[in-house]
């Protein structure tokens, strides 16, 4: 079946006010920036978003924050976005902190068919025993709260340790940014940029991968494929201009010696072709 769609607005077609996301990415390495764009484009609003951060305040996500897209962030880190931190603390954006390893394993579950699974990640904290700030009031006051979670006991290694249950993610949409990609939906993603775009694209109902190279079937070695094709149900190729179109996050130099020479051993720091950054 050829999955390829020929526009990002044929990719992310049927994403509608209230629709709920699962976005791949980790800081700025791996984000389907080409599909956020053309979402924003779209004038949807109401969202809700399932990634691990939301971009910065402006590129990835961070587009949709700004003009207050987004009703809902589940997300397990706030920092580099002052928007975020802003819109959070001012009661304009509910968020649920989710522990980071947790919030994988709930993406997964959902693209699994789990409904939910026992973790001891959070166990005697707030996370388990609920309280903490989802959305706040003009004032500053609590005006909404995460609920207690259910609790089990298991022996583990002869040790009674207490586990929580947290539910599974599935999202109205997935998306992904890929490096390479068949018509049949097979993905390869590359180096750090894998990071959170499998378990993203698992969860979506409708998975939507934005590649940077596409192939043709049979072109992937089987071993080389991270995500089979059953998950993803649109392809979209980018252009060279938005394959390249890749962000640092931090850019971190040493002071060139008075020769013009770096020290033994240091150097510049150049964009890498997976959207980190390495030293050249």
């Amino acid at each position: 079946m050829d999955k390829v769609v020929s526009s990002a607005a044929e990719a992310i077609d049927g994403i509608v006010d209230g629709s709920s996301l699962s976005v791949g990415g980790f800081g700025l390495c791996g984000v389907p920036s080409v599909l956020i764009d053309a979402i924003h484009h779209t004038g949807v609003s109401d969202l809700e978003a399932i990634s691990n951060n939301c971009g910065v305040d402006e590129w990835g996500l961070g587009i949709l924050l700004k003009d207050k897209r987004i009703r809902r962030m589940v997300s397990s880190y706030v920092g580099e976005n002052k928007e975020f931190a802003r819109q959070y603390l001012s009661g304009e954006l509910e968020v649920e902190l989710t522990p980071q390893g947790t919030l994988a394993e709930r993406l997964r579950a959902g693209g699994s068919g789990i409904p939910a699974f026992y973790t001891v990640t959070g166990a005697g904290t707030q996370v388990a025993e609920g309280g903490l700030p989802w959305l706040y009031a003009a004032d500053g006051s609590v005006a909404k709260a995460s609920p207690p979670k259910e609790s089990k006991v298991f022996e583990i290694d002869g040790e009674d340790k207490e586990f929580i249950l947290e539910r599974a993610i599935v999202a109205d949409f997935g998306l992904v940014r890929a490096w390479k990609g068949d018509r049949h939906g097979n993905l390869v993603f590359r180096k750090s940029s894998r990071n959170f775009n499998p378990l993203a694209a698992m969860a979506g109902r409708v998975t939507i991968a934005e590649v940077e190279e596409l192939v043709e079937p049979g072109e992937l070695e089987p071993d080389q494929v991270h995500l089979p094709g059953i998950y993803v149900h649109r392809v979209l190729p980018l252009t060279a201009e938005q394959a390249a179109d890749k962000k640092i996050e931090r850019r971190t130099t040493r002071p060139r010696t008075e020769g013009g020479d770096a020290p033994a051993g240091a150097g510049s720091e150049t964009p890498a072709t997976d959207g980190t950054s390495k030293e050249a």
